[in-house]
């Protein structure tokens, strides 16, 4: 009987599937390194979105409308370098800027010194309770303006129940017209500045202290170096970044001093008092004079950036 021949099986060839019709190719391809840096924009792209809407777009608007004539409202008219030969012969603008550097100058220089001190102190270890006195120290930062108002209003009132003014008549002084005398204004408004940011101001010379090490404390110890030989040869040269850091910041600060006078004076804007962001306010909106405030801005900005570059450069000089 035949056998019946079996047939040798042959590996069945594989066929490229078809694409569905309904199934189309993307129209571009990221690698996965793409994807991922992509992604990170995503996430860091709500920052730069409203940091050019209120921060960019602002500041460029600011530089065009200072050679604009623009009352908020109607059309805008060119009218070249008008503005700013307006602000530079204004007197008013030359004394809000010497009110400015003053108040500065009297409430912005103790506190970086003061500052240290506080910092070092509570940076030893002989201090009991530190962590009570660095929440304490820290609080006026944290205010409200309101509160500060008041209590600065309270204690700087110009008629003879004012707090200091009672202390002065007890020693012997006559009472002070706070809110009206030449000096008298700017004390109290420096004197505002100081205890709203002594603290803040301690708190970073303290985590600078932080990372001084012990050693160096003590081996001056063991030289027979004092205190004040170990605060101007060790603490100061070591904290010497943050102390340009500080005089950056505080130069920024009180040349665009605003709030303090702001809650002292009221809208009365006293010569004796003004600032130049109070000046560049009021020219804004009370005179509707947004050419001018946008001029008085760019004048502020350049006298910040060599007032700031000045105060550095002799800043860095520290302990050389």
């Amino acid at each position: 009987m035949a056998q019946p021949q079996l047939q040798p099986q042959t590996e069945a060839k594989s066929v490229p599937a078809k694409p569905s019709p309904g199934k189309k190719r993307p129209f571009f391809h990221l690698s996965e390194k793409k994807k991922d840096a992509l992604s990170g924009y995503l996430y860091i792209s709500p920052f730069y979105l409203l940091f050019a809407v209120f921060g960019l777009f602002p500041m460029l608007f600011s530089f065009y409308l200072g050679f604009q004539k623009w009352n908020g409202l109607g059309e805008m008219e060119f009218v070249g370098l008008q503005n700013f030969r307006f602000v530079l012969s204004d007197p008013i603008f030359w004394k809000s800027l010497f009110n400015t550097a003053a108040i500065g100058i009297i409430g912005t220089l103790p506190q970086l010194i003061i500052g240290i001190i506080l910092a070092y102190a509570l940076n030893s270890a002989l201090l009991k309770f530190k962590s009570f006195f660095r929440v304490s120290i820290f609080m006026p930062y944290v205010t409200s303006t309101v509160a500060v108002a008041i209590v600065f209003g309270v204690m700087f009132n110009s008629q003879d129940f004012g707090l200091v003014n009672v202390v002065l008549n007890w020693l012997g002084f006559d009472s002070v017209s706070w809110s009206t005398s030449e000096w008298g204004v700017k004390i109290a408004i420096s004197t505002m500045v100081f205890w709203r940011w002594v603290g803040y101001n301690t708190i970073i010379y303290l985590a600078g202290l932080q990372g001084i090490p012990n050693d160096l404390y003590e081996a001056a110890k063991i030289d027979g170096a004092s205190i004040r030989q170990q605060i101007q040869y060790i603490t100061i040269p070591m904290l010497k970044p943050i102390i340009i850091l500080t005089v950056f910041l505080s130069t920024i600060g009180a040349m665009q001093l605003f709030t303090e006078p702001l809650v002292f004076l009221g809208r009365s804007f006293r010569e004796e008092g003004i600032t130049v962001v109070l000046y560049l306010y009021r020219e804004a909106f009370s005179n509707m004079a947004f050419g001018t405030a946008s001029a008085t801005a760019i004048i502020l900005f350049f006298i910040i950036i060599v007032l700031s570059s000045i105060n550095v450069f002799f800043t860095n000089r520290i302990g050389r």
